[in-house]
């Protein structure tokens, strides 16, 4: 017999719902704190359903978030369930409302995929493109000595006059301008935004911030391995807890760098494209990706 229960309403996301929505996270082991799921509503959009638990509690029980990157493609992220809340098809009616949303704008999907959320993907229509891995440090792992760095290569902090250059290395990489995400993760943790350069010309830039379980760096682009080592050493030397990285599979030169330093394999993640028949943009300087939730 058919059920007769009605379909769950999905609804906007505020900043109302903040702690409710790191308390999704926390469900599920991930990151994102408070300022996290603030700067995806704030340049983005998410939706939400609620659900009452056995107690007659009500509760944001599952989510989901579109971040659009220029006019062509949003990053698609956050389709968390609360574990209470599960197997009722709220993650696919989320997910689908998101993807509807999105084909009216004419945008396609991208998203990191994790093993266990990847055979789900596939089956919505998303396809494979390139992959990655996170690695965390503990806090107080032993940092090794650097490598010494190219000759004319300097590394500093981040000043206001360096975004028009960032934005020309990085905009062609991850396939749009993302001037407004990059701007607010340096306000996050401005200790670890660095610009590396020779000759007054950028050759890579790192960005890191706050996180629920451990801070983070990415994204970290560079046109050389020695380059992005050398802005790596800067963070390392200011970083004191936890940290986890997002490091791209074809950027593998720069893993035992990051073993020597006390980095662990986590988990992989495949990003992957709907509406699209590729990757946006030449990911070829892309040395670690700012997290699954941001791209």
């Amino acid at each position: 017999m058919a059920s007769t229960e009605p379909p769950p309403v999905i609804r906007p996301l505020t900043t109302a719902d903040l702690d409710a929505a790191v308390q999704l996270s926390a469900s599920a082991h991930w990151n994102q704190n408070r300022s996290d799921w603030s700067t995806m509503l704030r340049l983005g959009q998410g939706w939400g359903i609620d659900a009452a638990d056995d107690a007659g509690h009500a509760a944001l029980a599952a989510s989901v978030i579109v971040l659009p990157y220029g006019a062509h493609f949003a990053w698609t992220s956050m389709v968390l369930v609360l574990p209470a809340f599960r197997r009722r098809g709220y993650a696919q009616r989320l997910l689908r409302h998101a993807l509807a949303h999105l084909g009216s704008q004419g945008r396609a999907a991208i998203l990191d995929a994790t093993p266990a959320g990847h055979a789900v993907y596939v089956q919505e229509g998303f396809a494979d493109t390139w992959g990655f891995a996170r690695y965390r440090r503990e806090a107080g792992a032993a940092l090794p000595a650097p490598p010494a760095p190219p000759e004319g290569l300097t590394t500093r902090l981040l000043a206001d006059e360096d975004w028009p250059a960032i934005d020309a290395l990085d905009a062609p990489a991850f396939g749009a301008s993302r001037l407004p995400l990059m701007r607010a993760l340096a306000q996050r943790w401005p200790q670890a935004a660095r610009v590396a350069e020779v000759g007054g010309r950028l050759r890579g830039y790192m960005l890191g911030r706050d996180g629920r379980e451990a801070v983070q760096f990415g994204p970290l682009l560079a046109d050389d391995d020695a380059v992005a080592a050398a802005l790596l050493n800067d963070g390392l030397r200011i970083a004191t807890g936890p940290l986890y990285v997002d490091l791209l599979d074809r950027r593998r030169a720069l893993l035992s760098r990051l073993e020597a330093a006390g980095f662990a394999f986590q988990r992989p993640f495949t990003r992957m494209v709907h509406g699209t028949a590729k990757a946006p943009g030449d990911a070829t300087n892309i040395v670690l990706a700012a997290g699954p939730e941001l791209g």
